[in-house]
């Protein structure tokens, strides 16, 4: 049986991860007030760019500057106590307890000082690092608490993704590899994903886990929120590969014919994966075979095999002419096509 065959290529299988990740700013923050009471200012507008510490809303906060004012004096009425003791106690006047009683008095004003204080500024809202500040339905005249949400706190200038990863690849997905994504509102776009860090444990009901990747955002064209393709290709295990044609597929699956002491040898395979016309596969299949591609339908197990040539087309030596001499053909110009 006159067949045609090719050497078997060893090469690694490609393995090709898809998947679709979620945006969310590096840093994220809800804004809440520290106490209830009512607004008397907004101070920002959504889509603002406000610096750590900026103020956001102000309370009503008249209560807090009277305590404040009158912790001040608290404080000032026990130091000058305590410095009409200092000032007479080598007299022996007073005793030992009277000025350690004075020295707690002044210690515990400034206490209070700083207790009042701090309640006058928990009074102004302020941003907790510098971001873009997002939608409020707070307004001037509105009471809020410490349940009642200001607004939304992003530093988007480096964005995270977030998508899942079958566990097939847990161990090729570590912090410094890099995976490409495309944002679906600019499909057009593909941006390099630096993974940052992975999930420590596989999820048992879809057997994935979340791989967090980081991309630059310096331009402030995305998002937090915008969805992404992921597209992750990794090298696998090394397979044989033979070209598509060569798979003769029957009633127990598929397999391949392989010359072996000039005669066919069936060798059951399994596809793993297929890369542009040719298939990786799994079988019992030695580097040295040579699998038949052309005239593997007639062939049978244990069949002499004649090799007419080992794969690719030959060189052959070709004539043109011209359309006058193709309609008047010779013996010559018939023997030349």
């Amino acid at each position: 049986m006159p067949v045609v065959a090719q050497d078997i290529r060893v090469l690694p299988e490609e393995l090709k991860v898809e998947a679709i990740g979620s945006a969310r700013a590096s840093t994220s923050a809800e804004i809440y007030a520290e106490t209830d009471g009512r607004v008397t200012s907004v101070l920002f507008a959504a889509g603002d760019f406000v610096r750590n510490g900026q103020p956001l809303i102000r309370l009503d906060a008249r209560e807090e500057r009277l305590a404040v004012e009158a912790a001040r004096v608290q404080v000032r009425e026990a130091d000058q106590l305590l410095g009409r003791y200092r000032r007479i106690e080598d007299t022996g006047a007073l005793s030992e307890s009277q000025i350690e009683a004075g020295e707690t008095a002044l210690a515990s004003a400034r206490v209070a000082l700083e207790q009042a204080q701090t309640a006058l500024a928990d009074r102004t809202v302020r941003a907790p690092f510098s971001g873009h500040v997002g939608l409020t339905e707070i307004d001037t005249g509105d009471r809020v608490n410490d349940q009642t949400p200001i607004t939304q706190l992003d530093q988007r200038g480096t964005l995270f993704v977030d998508f899942p990863a079958p566990e097939a690849v847990f161990n090729a997905l570590r912090p410094g590899q890099v995976v490409q994504v495309t944002p679906f509102s600019d499909p057009s776009r593909t941006i390099d994903a630096r993974v940052v860090t992975t999930d420590s444990r596989i999820s048992q009901e879809s057997r994935d886990f979340i791989v967090r990747t980081a991309i630059p955002n310096k331009d402030d064209r995305l998002r937090p929120g915008m969805s992404f393709r992921v597209v992750f290709t990794r090298a696998g295990e090394a397979r044989p590969v033979v070209p598509e044609e060569a798979i003769v597929w029957g009633g127990e699956g598929s397999h391949l014919f392989v010359i072996r002491e000039s005669r066919a040898v069936r060798v059951p395979v399994t596809i793993t994966s297929r890369r542009e016309g040719s298939v990786f596969v799994d079988g019992a299949l030695r580097r040295s075979d040579r699998v038949i591609v052309e005239g593997v339908q007639k062939v049978r197990d244990g069949q002499e095999i004649r090799l007419v040539r080992g794969g690719g087309p030959d060189r052959q030596q070709v004539r043109l002419r011209n359309q006058e001499a193709s309609a008047a053909p010779s013996a010559s110009s018939t023997d030349d096509e």
